[in-house]
């Protein structure tokens, strides 16, 4: 036989028709050239299935090793570049079962017995978004390292917080570090979550209704390593909730990664000048020779709306599909890769350049001292003294609305001046607004003290070596 009679021998529906399909046709409806990518999980799902079929007496066990021994042939010649990707074939699996067929013969078209690409593809989609969501989960433990070892080294150095972007409390830079290890800490969990409901085999669905075929369904889900089967053959093979709920879990990754990147774009500026990001993760500009541009954080910060529009492409794909599968499907994929590659890349670089970063501490306590940042303080010591802490709030805002006119911080203000708004102040106030006694102060679970800020890393540092 021709490969031209292969190739339309491989076309399931060719002798329905009376016409080939047109040339503009074939290439907008291929998905070879992208979905390709998953020919490893075709590969691995065709021989769990074709295992179950000769265990189940319905492949015999020559065509079982013929089926073996092609695909270790297609492995070989995908991955030192041999294989020919065909778009004639229109599908990564419609091109590994052609060039299976041509090495085996029939027990190449034996293999599709009990399956359709409709259960097919949905197999090899949700075990390629396995395999990501382990490798997600790994960089994002690289890049909550990253970021104690940051906080962990500069646990007592004290950074301006804000509320509005005003100054608001000092709180320590590690302290500060430590929000986005939780964020991201979280982000694990949600995609750990996930993958449990990835984990489920759609294959022995085939096309919508299931097959008369006697399949043994939890024998593949379990050689796959998969957690179950799903139970409704319309439902798995139209079902895409595992690409968008991780679509999900990813774009809310990157907005912590956006809202970490405002910060460090903001704090590496002139007008702040709190940080310094590595020359390696800089650009400089084509005309003006004394710019050092955070293009790393920048760029992060803007494929985050791109992530975030894969999201809304892939809930706008589905929410007009009756059951079961339809040819939007394939639509599915180039958002879903796109948006996996995304964020493996960006979480990469991150945790590369958060061990680039120096801080300026001293440019930090002068901004933290400008905010009256310790003014909270000034009332929790008058509450403590009797005063109700809403009479003391009011107390403390004259204090500030004085100081302000001196041109002064609180704890430059005379002790006699300060006791003009309360006498129970006494020379111990000035401890209290100091910003290092302020930082420690809040030696409270979850607070900025370095103590405490010491503690969240090895706690976290044990999570992550769990």
């Amino acid at each position: 036989m021709s490969q031209n009679q292969l190739d339309k021998k491989s076309e399931a529906w060719s002798a329905l028709f009376s016409e080939p399909m047109s040339d503009l046709v074939k290439r907008y409806t291929s998905s070879v050239f992208f979905d390709q990518r998953l020919w490893k999980q075709d590969i691995r799902g065709s021989l769990a299935h074709a295992e179950m079929l000769c265990h189940q007496g319905i492949l015999g066990a020559d065509d079982l090793a013929a089926i073996q021994r092609g695909m270790a042939t297609i492995t070989q010649e995908i991955e030192n570049g041999s294989f020919t990707w065909k778009l004639d074939l229109e599908d990564v699996h419609l091109n590994i079962e052609a060039r299976l067929t041509q090495l085996v013969g029939d027990a190449g078209k034996r293999l599709h017995t009990g399956r359709s690409r409709n259960d097919q593809v949905a197999t090899d989609v949700r075990l390629w978004l396995r395999d990501e969501i382990d490798l997600i989960d790994g960089l994002l433990a690289q890049l909550q390292t990253a970021l104690l070892a940051l906080a962990e080294q500069h646990a007592d150095a004290i950074l301006p917080g804000f509320t509005h972007l005003q100054v608001a409390q000092p709180v320590s830079f590690g302290h500060h570090m430590l929000a986005y290890v939780e964020m991201f800490a979280r982000d694990a969990e949600r995609l750990q979550d996930v993958r449990r409901r990835v984990n489920r085999l759609p294959l022995g669905a085939a096309a919508l209704a299931g097959t008369s075929y006697p399949l043994d369904r939890e024998r593949v889900a379990a050689t796959l390593g998969m957690e179950g089967v799903c139970q409704n053959s319309l439902d798995a093979v139209s079902d895409r909730d595992f690409a968008i709920e991780f679509s999900a879990a990813a774009s809310l990754a990157m907005v912590h990664i956006s809202r970490l990147s405002e910060e460090l774009v903001l704090w590496m500026s002139q007008s702040f000048g709190f940080i310094d990001i590595a020359d390696r993760f800089c650009t400089g500009s084509s005309i003006m020779p004394q710019k050092k541009n955070p293009d790393v954080p920048e760029l992060a910060r803007g494929k985050s709306g791109r992530v975030i529009g894969h999201l809304m492409g892939l809930l706008t794909l589905m929410k007009g599909q009756p059951l079961a599968y339809n040819k939007d499907n394939q639509e599915d994929k180039e958002p879903l890769f796109d948006t996996v590659d995304t964020l493996k890349d960006t979480l990469r670089i991150f945790a590369e350049m958060v061990g680039g970063i120096t801080i300026r501490p001293q440019a930090m306590e002068r901004a933290a001292l400008k905010g009256y940042a310790t003014a909270t303080d000034l009332a929790d010591y008058l509450t403590k003294k009797g005063l109700p802490f809403r009479d003391a709030h009011e107390t403390v805002a004259h204090a500030v609305k004085a100081a302000i006119a001196q041109g002064v911080d609180l704890s430059e203000l005379p002790l006699e001046a300060l006791q003009k708004f309360n006498p129970a102040i006494g020379p111990d106030v000035f401890g209290v607004l100091s910003l290092r006694g302020s930082l420690n102060a809040r030696n409270i679970l979850g607070g900025t003290a370095p103590a405490q800020v010491r503690a969240q890393v090895a706690r976290h540092r044990g999570r992550l070596q769990a």
